[in-house]
C-alpha cells in the first residue's frame, strides 16, 4: 500500500508540474501579444503627424509604450518564475519530499 501512495503522490506532482508548465505557456503567449502591441505602437510613432492633435496622439502612444514595456518586463520575470516552479514541482515528483 505504501508504494501505491508514493505512486499517487508522484502522479499528483507530475500533474501539478504539467499544469504549471501550461500556465507558463499561457503567460508566454501573453508576452507574445504584448510584443505585437509594442510593435504597433512603434509603427504609430514613426508616422509623420502634422496636426497638434496628431502629435498629442503620438505622445500619448509613446507613454503607453513605456508603460507596456514595463509590463513586458514583469511578464518576462513571471514566465521565468513559473517555469522554474514547474521544474521544482517536477523534481519533487521523483523525491520522497514530494508529498504536499
Amino acid at each position: 500500500m505504501g508504494s501505491d501512495v508514493a505512486a499517487a503522490d508522484m502522479a499528483a506532482c507530475t500533474s501539478r508540474s504539467y499544469e504549471v508548465q501550461v500556465l507558463a505557456a499561457r503567460v508566454d503567449a501573453c508576452l507574445g501579444r504584448v510584443e505585437k502591441v509594442l510593435a504597433s505602437f512603434r509603427e504609430i510613432q514613426l508616422l509623420d503627424w502634422q496636426s497638434p492633435a496628431g502629435r498629442a496622439y503620438r505622445n500619448s502612444v509613446a507613454l503607453q509604450e513605456v508603460s507596456l514595456g514595463r509590463a513586458r518586463g514583469r511578464l518576462e520575470d513571471a514566465v521565468a518564475s513559473v517555469r522554474h516552479h514547474a521544474q521544482a514541482v517536477g523534481a519533487l515528483a521523483g523525491s520522497p519530499a514530494g508529498n504536499f
